[in-house]
């Protein structure tokens, strides 16, 4: 059984900083892939980051591109979100998600694995 765990969120200034992070218990089963997703209120969940767990390739939203930056601490099972230079338009639920391959980004459907969610409300 695969858990995910996130932490992290809060509340901040525009313009300020964040750091999520996601314990990924997955016991023997191997995942290729971490990523983030969002959802504010009355939106579809987006896909705002990725990584490989192999080779530590990335992908990101348009919106959040030279803003946040996706990392795995591989000792620790944990995978990082940093969010710098935030706005009020991140503000959301933000999801970790895992799974055995490498799917489609965007759709969060073709994710496996997903955590609870952790709040992030950036006010103007």
């Amino acid at each position: 059984q695969v858990q995910l765990v996130e932490s992290g969120g809060g509340s901040v200034q525009a313009g300020g900083s964040l750091r999520l992070s996601c314990e990924v218990f997955s016991g023997t089963r191997r995942l290729e892939s971490l990523a983030w997703f969002r959802q504010a209120p009355g939106k579809e969940r987006e896909a705002v980051a990725r990584i490989h767990t192999a080779d530590d390739s990335t992908t990101y939203a348009d919106s959040v591109k030279g803003r946040f930056t996706i990392s795995e601490d591989n000792a620790k099972n944990i995978v990082h979100l940093q969010m710098t230079s935030l706005k009020p338009d991140d503000t959301a639920k933000y999801f970790c998600a895992a799974d055995r391959y490498w799917p489609g980004f965007h759709d969060a459907d073709n994710w496996d694995y997903w955590g609870q969610g952790t709040q992030v409300t950036v006010s103007s």
